[in-house]
């Protein structure tokens, strides 16, 4: 069973606990790959701790949340499955053999396989109200503390959406766009620990944030997609009743209305009293708690509300998209015939379905740049001003391009920036204004592949006679030629 193991993290201490089991796994269920993305803004805490092991590597992501950096790390991966675990969980030492057992047999239609998460309780007392958040994962559909999927579907319909910032909703969105493809989600057998989270004295407060996220499952989901995932309507409808409620006692006191005032404010009073009861109900009941309830009580519903607002304003017109906003294409062999350190532009003759490649790209609202090694330079072979006067051909034969990424190095000089080193890729993301999981590179030989690996982008391989053949096996997708490398990135919103 060829899988990958994706992991994102903040650095918490928990990360060594959650990959102990990966690289200690008997040789026969050992993961394929082991990815660690560290999502801290660059410069931020100090390196990552994580076991010195051949199939494990980190890659970063720039702090942009999780779906960003389960975006970069799936991208680099070249297993048919790929698994995404929690830095936070603990699953036990039998993990990888079990996960294998869930995985063996399923048919092509199952496009995820989901994991049982077990939170413990606290002992010798109820749960706290933030306690009762935590425990609802045991519960909850789809989440990706524990969750397969096939690398084929996570293709399919382009993988998680960044818009989601948080760690909320963006799970859900993947696994409806999953379904809609036309794949199963089922359930596994194997199981991971979650430890029981307070989140602190007013995390409720914070968790008004995910009304926004609502407002953007509404877009794109529509209203019905609660129902789908089998959760209840929510609370909102009731927050923004007792908002209006306050809103009208503020205003009739500033108007001067005493009588309406104070009858508005009671009712604010019972409706926020009722609602702190229920929270209030079922916990330990402690003067600790019951204080917490009082004050978040009467802070949650217009926090709700304003969270509401933000939602409408930030996401008005939202559609889905595809994944990628930019598409970086190899130049020789891919958009041109590959004629060695060729400086001459009356030799440059498009591959096919490169014109048809930019022009689909442009089209439909990507980006589009040329990322290409020229050790021609290094060599002496050509100078910069050839290599300028052929990418000038090609602009009048494809059409323009936003960005042109070169190397001029060669193979020895230890740069950064040539192929399959990430440093092309970050440059053009750089240029491009946006971030290397948001690209995809699309080249004929290996090195390019291996580049946006490296960088965390998506890359497909349009394989001609110069292509080995190992490099045809390795890599993790491919198309006929850049044509189909860009239909395949946009499925679903080509036109």
């Amino acid at each position: 069973m060829e899988y990958a193991v994706v992991v994102p993290t903040v650095g918490r201490e928990s990360l060594a606990r959650a990959l102990r089991p990966l690289v200690e796994a008997p040789e026969g269920a050992a993961p394929r790959e082991i990815v660690v993305v560290d999502d801290r803004p660059p410069g931020r805490g100090a390196p990552l701790e994580v076991p010195d092991h051949p199939r494990l590597r980190v890659l970063g992501s720039g702090g942009r949340g999780p779906a960003a950096a389960r975006q970069a790390g799936w991208h680099s991966c070249r297993a048919p499955w790929i698994v995404f675990l929690d830095d936070d969980v603990a699953p036990p030492d039998d993990w990888a053999e079990r996960l294998c057992e869930d995985l063996d047999g399923r048919p092509e239609e199952v496009g995820g396989v989901q994991g049982r998460i077990v939170v413990p309780p606290p002992e010798g007392r109820a749960p706290t109200d933030a306690e009762r958040a935590t425990l609802a994962l045991a519960t909850a559909r789809w989440i990706t503390a524990d969750m397969a999927y096939r690398r084929s579907a996570l293709e399919r319909v382009g993988g998680f959406d960044v818009r989601f910032r948080r760690a909320y909703r963006e799970d859900t969105d993947l696994a409806l766009r999953v379904v809609d493809a036309g794949f199963r989600l089922e359930w596994g057998g194997r199981m991971c620990v979650h430890p029981l989270r307070g989140g602190g004295r007013l995390r409720s407060l914070g968790a008004q944030r995910g009304n926004a996220d609502d407002v953007l499952m509404d877009r794109l989901h529509g209203r019905g997609w609660r129902r789908r995932v089998g959760e209840g309507r929510g609370a909102l409808r009731r927050h923004v009743v007792t908002t209006a409620v306050l809103a009208a006692a503020v205003g009739a006191a500033l108007a001067g209305r005493r009588l309406p005032a104070g009858a508005l404010a009671l009712w604010w009073a019972g409706r926020t009293a009722r609602f702190a009861l229920e929270r209030v109900r079922p916990g330990p009941r402690t003067p600790a708690e019951v204080a917490d309830m009082a004050v978040t009580s009467a802070a949650v519903p217009p926090l709700a509300c304003l969270h509401r607002l933000r939602g409408v304003v930030v996401h008005a017109g939202a559609s889905r998209r595809p994944a990628v906003r930019a598409v970086l294409f190899d130049r020789d062999g891919t958009l041109i015939e590959d004629v060695p350190y060729n400086g001459d532009p009356d030799r440059v003759r498009p591959r096919p379905g490169a014109a048809r490649a930019v022009e689909l790209a442009v089209r439909c609202g990507l980006s589009v740049a040329v990322v290409s090694n020229q050790s021609g330079i290094a060599r002496g072979l050509l100078t910069e001003r050839e290599v300028g006067a052929v990418n000038e051909r090609v602009e009048r034969l494809l059409g323009r391009f936003d960005a042109w990424c070169v190397c001029p190095h060669g193979e020895g000089d230890g740069c950064a920036c040539r192929k399959p080193e990430p440093g092309l890729v970050r440059e053009a993301a750089e240029r491009l204004g946006v971030r290397p999981y948001e690209c995809a590179v699309i080249g004929d030989i290996g090195s390019d592949v291996e580049a946006a690996r490296a960088a965390g982008a998506r890359g497909i391989l349009v394989p001609t006679a110069a292509t080995r053949g190992e490099e045809c096996r390795a890599a993790p997708e491919s198309a006929a030629d850049p044509f189909g490398a860009v239909v395949r990135l946009l499925g679903g919103s080509a036109p």
